[in-house]
């Protein structure tokens, strides 16, 4: 076993197109042409963002940003197979699960250009929860909002997306401990990549994360996170079983990281330029292409046209974002007290008017 693979006395994921893109199992998930080209367009889609991210960072337009390349698969077709009143419990890298659900990408990375904490978008319109970075506090929060969700006799429920260093954490137990007891509607989803941060898997599981479930009295499946097919179809089954009254479901979906950690990480110190290669030939959307293409669902014509939307969008996004004015300083007090006390009024005065000055 080399890091950064899952160990070979292990399960192996679910997997239903194979790394060279031919048909590795029943590939009918009962989607609709338009659905199967749809998901090959927002992988695109969020790939090229994530990409532009980088340079957006790079050149001090944002502040940190935790890039995903690598794990489409496992977010876009994931979130794909969502009804649109359940509701996504992100951590700091859903990005692509952002773009999946509709959230408009300018509001969401306005959290990482550090002009709103979370981003201003509406959670509860776009049922799309605010980015979340304490480790596998987004856990539990999905579990109550699932759990409110049943008593209220909605037909709905929640996904937390997480990673496998996420599943060490308290937060993790419980909240799948909470959820089994009370049989919330909600879906566990870890996208194990790995690493966490330069922690190599093995050094952080002695078992498969999904075998987890099993403990706490419901079920868990390990996918292929880079088969979006296979991610898509093991995520519609978790939020049927959900919507209809049987409980949570653990999916560990197995991909991988392939750029740091974020950008004030440097992957280069904790792993090999050869690890790194072996998952780049696992790419989760030439694989996806090379299948559509195989099948005859679309040609190379679509494929490029995916390119072409894609690199048009967001340059759209970055005009707009990198036009963004600084928020006022006054924000910094405006959202504190419902009643503001004296004396913080006049903290605020100080504070304004000494800004004033120092910009005469």
């Amino acid at each position: 076993m080399t890091e950064g693979d899952i160990r070979s006395d292990e399960p192996s994921p679910l997997q239903l197109i194979a790394p060279d893109g031919t048909p590795a199992g029943d590939v009918d998930v009962g989607l609709e042409v338009a659905g199967l080209r749809e998901l090959l367009r927002l992988m695109i889609r969020a790939r090229r963002l994530d990409r532009q991210c980088m340079a957006l960072q790079r050149e001090g337009e944002l502040t940190v940003y935790p890039p995903f390349e690598g794990q489409e698969a496992a977010q876009v077709g994931s979130a794909f197979a969502l009804g649109p009143d359940d509701f996504v419990f992100p951590s700091f890298r859903e990005l692509a699960v952002a773009v999946a659900r509709g959230v408009d990408a300018v509001e969401y990375l306005r959290y990482h250009r550090g002009t709103w904490h979370g981003g201003p978008y509406d959670p509860i319109a776009n049922r799309f929860a605010p980015i979340c970075v304490p480790l596998a506090t987004q856990i539990v929060h999905a579990v109550g909002w699932a759990l409110g969700a049943k008593l209220d006799g909605k037909a709905a429920c929640s996904i937390a997306y997480f990673g496998e260093g996420s599943a060490s954490e308290g937060d993790f137990h419980e909240g799948a401990n909470l959820a089994a007891v009370f049989r919330a509607p909600m879906i566990l989803f870890c996208q194990n990549n790995c690493w966490a941060i330069s922690v190599p898997l093995q050094e952080q599981i002695a078992a498969p994360i999904f075998r987890r479930a099993e403990g706490y009295g419901f079920p868990g499946v390990r996918v292929d996170g880079n088969d979006v097919l296979a991610v898509y179809s093991v995520t519609k089954a978790a939020a049927e079983r959900a919507r209809a009254g049987d409980g949570p479901t653990l999916i560990e979906a197995v991909t991988y990281r392939i750029g740091p950690h974020t950008t004030s990480d440097d992957a280069t110190r904790y792993r090999s330029e050869e690890e790194v290669a072996r998952w780049r030939e696992r790419d989760p959307i030439e694989r996806y292409r090379r299948y559509l293409l195989g099948a005859g669902l679309a040609d190379d014509g679509f494929a490029a046209a995916c390119e072409t939307d894609a690199e048009a969008w967001v340059a759209e996004v970055r005009a707009a974002l990198t036009a963004l004015d600084a928020p006022p300083a006054s924000e910094v007090f405006d959202f504190v007290f419902a009643e503001p006390p004296a004396t913080f009024a006049r903290e605020r005065e100080r504070f304004l008017e000494g800004r004033e000055r120092g910009h005469a």
